[in-house]
């Protein structure tokens, strides 16, 4: 047999709250799932880093920081400086494209227009169709995907074949032409401002497939879950168990897919400036730049180096945070 085991101590010093009395509460305390994802997103120094990048650059891109900089450095992006170009050869006076305080990236050729306020511009054109397009994408996608993944059956089959259709249209053709016969007004819009909102109609609705598809397996996943079941003995109904027990499940992915979606859609609305179906000139936009540079490029290089750089650095931030949010948000990261 063995020995019976001495306890010592009254029965109140046994009680939790006597055992854990001078415990840092601190050592024990839990953390919540966004918590570990922002001490986990805090040690990516290169995620930390294009994030503080991107929001710098939303911040000068809204419309009164942009004039305020503007006023200081650079000028009206309209504005011709004509003094400051060669009247005989058509490009900037001065080295590197006429580079000075007053116009840090120098000056556009033949015109003479300051192209650091030409940038910032643009940046408000890019980043507002691209994050505008992206929650169009998103809302559409998540809807649809939530809806086929878990109710399944022929309403799964109606929006799978209608992701493969929407996946198989030829959306630059469908763009060019769409944009091209566009009236000079519609519903209050005129001009650039009803370009910006058939553009973002034209990349926010075609590019929904490609969310709602992750979405839709991500669910098919999730109504198999425990709490799924749980929900349904209670008598919870379909709509509930959607968008209060299913929906903030995928919030994660979602976040993640549409920061990396932001970048390509930036790309696109620069690639249709750049064809000449977007934003229509002297307003700035950085696919339009770079088509007014493919011409002058032999006299001011720098023309095309400018709005490059932009598009490249802004993609590559994007792409870069998106990168460290996944590996954030991923549970079986390390």
């Amino acid at each position: 047999m063995t020995a019976p085991i001495e306890v010592t101590g009254s029965e109140a010093e046994a009680q939790p709250d006597a055992v854990l009395k001078g415990v840092d509460r601190k050592a024990i305390q839990g953390r919540s799932l966004g918590q570990i994802a922002w001490m986990r997103l805090k040690r990516d120094k290169i995620a930390i880093s294009s994030a503080v990048f991107l929001v710098v650059l939303i911040i000068v891109s809204l419309p009164g920081v942009t004039g305020l900089i503007t006023g200081l450095v650079g000028g009206s992006p309209n504005k011709f400086n004509m003094p400051l170009v060669d009247a005989t050869l058509g490009g900037p006076i001065g080295k590197l494209g006429g580079m000075s305080l007053d116009h840090p990236f120098g000056v556009e050729p033949i015109n003479g227009r300051d192209l650091f306020s030409r940038i910032l511009y643009g940046a408000r054109v890019s980043l507002l169709i691209g994050v505008l397009a992206t929650l169009v994408s998103v809302v559409i996608g998540t809807v649809l995907g939530i809806v086929a993944g878990f109710f399944g059956g022929w309403v799964d089959t109606l929006i799978a074949r209608t992701m493969d259709v929407f996946l198989a249209f030829p959306l630059v053709l469908f763009a060019i032409s769409l944009v091209g016969v566009i009236p000079s007004g519609f519903a209050g819009l005129e001009g650039n401002g009803l370009r910006i909102a058939i553009l973002v109609f034209i990349i926010g609705f075609f590019n929904w497939p490609y969310i709602g598809r992750i979405v839709r397996g991500q669910t098919m996943s999730l109504r198999e879950r425990e709490f799924v079941d749980a929900s349904r003995s209670m008598g919870a109904k379909p709509g509930y168990i959607l968008f209060r027990e299913i929906l903030p499940n995928l919030y994660a992915p979602i976040l993640v897919y549409a920061t990396l979606l932001i970048p390509t859609n930036i790309l696109f609305e620069a690639a249709l400036s750049f064809l000449g179906v977007g934003i229509n000139p002297p307003d700035p936009s950085w696919g339009g730049m770079l088509s007014q540079a493919t011409e002058l490029y032999s006299v001011a290089p720098h023309f095309v180096i400018v709005p490059g750089l932009a598009i490249f650095v802004t993609v590559l931030a994007f792409n870069l945070f998106g990168d460290g949010l996944r590996d954030a948000l991923d549970p079986r990261t390390r």
